[in-house]
C-alpha cells in the first residue's frame, strides 16, 4: 500500500483582488467581462498555490462560488427571496438561506461549469464540491407553495443535482464531494433526529441515481461549520450524527475531527460504523484555529486515527473549507496554504511511521 491519501475540502480564501471585484460587480460598477477576468486570475493563482503544497488532489478553491458554497446554485435566480432559514453561529453572528418563491426549481449556476473552466490549469487530479440536496431542500418554505407542491420540488431538486454531479465527472473531476455541513446542524434544529433522518433519506435518493462504481468516486463532507472562526453546531454531540452518517451511500467521508474536544471518542464511533467499502478522511487541520499546525502535530493526529481505523480505509483532510463565505477574511490565504502544506507533509510522515512508504 502507498501512503495514506489526503485531500482538501474545497474552498480557499478569495484573493483580495477577487473580493474587491465581487463588491464592484454587486454594486454595478464592474462589468461581466471584468468579473470573469478576476475569477480566472484568482482560480489560476489558487490552483498554482495548491499544487505547490504538494497536494495530490486539488480544487479551484471555489473562487467562482461568489457568495458561498450553499447558495451558488441560485445566485441571481428570479424565484428566490433572501428571507429563508436562519443559521446561528456560536459567536452570535448568523447566516440566512434563500427562500424559494415559486417553481420550477432549477440551478442558475452549476459547479460543473466552474470545474470545466478550471481544469485546463490543473497538473494533478481535481475534485469538485457540490451543495447537498438536503441543504437545498431548506429553501422550500414550510408553508408550501400553492402552485408548486413539495414532492414536485424534490423531484426537480434530485434531477438538478444529478445533472450537476454527472456534469462534474464529464468535466474531468476525479471525485465529487457533497457538502453535508447541515447534518450536525439538523440535530440542533430538531433534537428528535427526525430532520436528520429526512436528510439522510433525501441524499440517498440522490445517490441511488448512481451505480455502486460511480459512488466510489462520490464523497460526503461533514463538519460543525466554519465561518469567521466560529461554528454552528460544535456543541452537538458527534455520537448523535456519526452512526447515521455512514448510512449514506457514498464511497468516502471527510469528517471534521481536529476541532473535536474528544477526538478519541469520535474516532471509535467512526471505526464502529464505517462500512467496509467506505473510506474515512479524518480532519487533521483545525481551520478555525489561527495556529498553523506543524507536520509533527498532523502526524500525531494521523497516528491517533490509525489506531482505530483500518489503514486501507483511512485518509486525511482539513476539518472544513477555508472561508467558505466570500466575506470571511478571518483566515488569510497564506495561513490556509501553510496549513494544507502541513497536512500533506504530516500525512507523509505518518505514512512512513506506519510502514506504508
Amino acid at each position: 500500500m502507498s501512503q495514506l491519501p489526503t485531500e482538501a475540502i474545497g474552498s480557499i480564501p478569495r484573493t483580495a483582488q477577487l473580493t474587491a471585484a465581487i463588491r464592484g460587480f454587486d454594486a454595478g460598477t464592474l462589468g461581466a467581462a471584468e468579473m470573469e477576468a478576476a475569477f480566472d486570475a484568482a482560480v489560476q493563482d489558487t490552483m498554482r498555490e495548491l499544487e505547490a503544497t504538494g497536494s495530490p488532489l486539488i480544487s479551484d478553491g471555489e473562487q467562482r462560488k461568489t457568495h458561498g458554497f450553499a447558495t451558488y446554485s441560485v445566485e441571481r435566480a428570479d424565484n428566490i427571496a433572501p428571507d429563508g432559514v436562519v443559521i446561528k453561529f456560536l459567536d452570535g453572528h448568523i447566516r440566512q438561506l434563500p427562500r424559494l418563491t415559486g417553481g420550477p426549481f432549477k440551478f442558475a449556476r452549476y459547479a460543473k461549469d466552474s470545474l470545466a473552466l478550471a481544469k485546463p490549469y490543473a497538473h494533478v487530479p481535481m475534485k469538485q464540491a457540490v451543495v447537498s440536496v438536503s441543504a437545498l431542500s431548506l429553501f422550500y418554505p414550510p408553508q408550501g407553495l400553492p402552485d408548486y407542491p413539495r414532492e414536485v420540488f424534490i423531484e426537480d431538486l434530485l434531477k438538478e443535482q444529478e445533472t450537476e454531479m454527472r456534469g462534474c465527472f464529464a468535466a474531468g473531476a476525479s471525485k465529487v464531494q457533497i457538502d453535508f455541513t447541515e447534518g450536525r446542524l439538523s440535530l440542533k434544529l430538531d433534537p428528535s433526529g427526525g430532520l436528520l433522518n429526512s436528510f439522510i433519506e433525501l441524499n440517498n435518493m440522490a445517490l441511488s441515481r448512481f451505480t455502486p462504481e460511480e459512488r466510489r468516486h462520490i464523497g460526503v463532507h461533514t463538519c460543525p461549520g466554519a465561518d469567521h472562526d466560529s461554528t454552528h453546531s460544535a456543541d452537538v454531540d458527534y455520537s448523535e450524527l456519526l452512526p447515521s452518517l455512514f448510512e449514506l451511500k457514498a464511497g468516502s467521508f471527510c469528517i471534521a475531527m481536529a476541532c473535536e474536544k474528544e477526538p478519541e471518542r469520535a474516532l471509535k464511533i467512526v471505526a464502529k460504523y464505517l462500512k467496509p467499502w467506505q473510506r474515512a478522511y479524518v480532519g487533521v487541520i483545525d481551520v478555525n484555529d489561527p495556529h498553523i499546525e506543524s507536520a509533527e502535530e498532523v502526524c500525531e493526529r494521523v497516528l491517533q486515527a490509525a489506531a482505530h481505523i483500518p489503514l486501507a480505509q483511512l485518509g486525511t483532510t482539513d476539518d472544513c473549507g477555508f472561508s467558505p463565505f466570500c466575506d470571511d477574511v478571518s483566515t488569510s490565504r497564506e495561513t490556509a496554504f501553510a496549513k494544507i502544506r502541513a497536512r500533506v507533509l504530516g500525512t507523509a510522515m505518518a505514512s512512513k511511521k506506519l510502514g506504508l512508504m
